[in-house]
């Protein structure tokens, strides 16, 4: 019972939440990323952070506790431009792309890459 009053009382931004963002790119493939909370407000998160606009594209958005565990690679403690939030994105998909990624990650987000796709 303790330990329920305990965790009740903790602010809901440490409980779980994630975002699974999925678009198609053609008839064969899409897009699929995974955004997890790491610092921003619970509202703005669900609210407008997993709502992306993209012109022309059909773009599903489902709400999970935390991330799937098969993605290549994982942007960590990413920045969200101009604020002071932090979440981790992970990438699934082709591995291939973790070269580019990594650099948008590193030099864009300002987080840590970890490659996941390698043994």
């Amino acid at each position: 019972m303790r330990a329920w009053l305990v965790l009740a009382a903790l602010p809901s931004w440490v409980w779980g939440q994630a975002c699974v963002v999925e678009t198609p790119i053609d008839e064969h493939q899409s897009v699929r990323l995974c955004q997890e909370n790491v610092s921003i407000p619970k509202s703005m998160f669900s609210g407008g952070f997993c709502q992306p606009q993209l012109k022309d594209k059909v773009v599903t958005v489902s709400f999970v506790e935390q991330c799937p565990a098969e993605s290549y690679g994982v942007c960590r403690n990413a920045q969200v431009q101009g604020t002071p939030y932090r979440q981790h994105i992970h990438y699934y998909g082709h591995a291939s792309d973790g070269v580019y990624l990594r650099v948008a990650c590193e030099k864009q987000y300002h987080g840590q890459w970890q490659d996941l796709a390698r043994p």
